[in-house]
């Protein structure tokens, strides 16, 4: 479960925050996670109730997003939304498709105390 790790490196990440910004705890955490991503959000959620106990962001709240999978499309020339990596183009139906988002998992906002 990789979802595991990620979540030692976010507590990595949160703690060199707070060094940084002088905070104490962790109230809540915003992610993105993009549908391309390969990270399971109920797994990144277990995995980061397991983590945080008796640190800086034991009993932080974790909200997830999840941007869609975009690519560009050679075909038609346009960028689409498609459901998963080797979907074609919902448009043309075209295969030749350069992915352009949705692969991220991105800390995009905290609340501390």
């Amino acid at each position: 479960m990789h979802e595991l790790s990620l979540c030692e490196q976010l507590l990595e990440v949160l703690e060199e925050q707070s060094r940084r910004h002088a905070f104490h705890r962790v109230t809540r955490i915003k992610l993105a996670v993009g549908q391309f991503a390969c990270v399971d959000p109920d797994a990144l959620r277990f995995a980061f109730d397991v983590i945080r106990r008796d640190t800086l962001a034991d009993g932080a709240t974790v909200d997830i997003d999840q941007p869609p999978g975009l690519v560009w499309c050679e075909d038609c020339a346009r960028e689409r939304q498609v459901p998963t990596r080797i979907a074609p183009c919902p448009a043309c139906g075209g295969l030749r498709l350069t992915p352009r988002g949705g692969d991220d998992l991105t800390l995009v906002e905290l609340e501390v105390a």
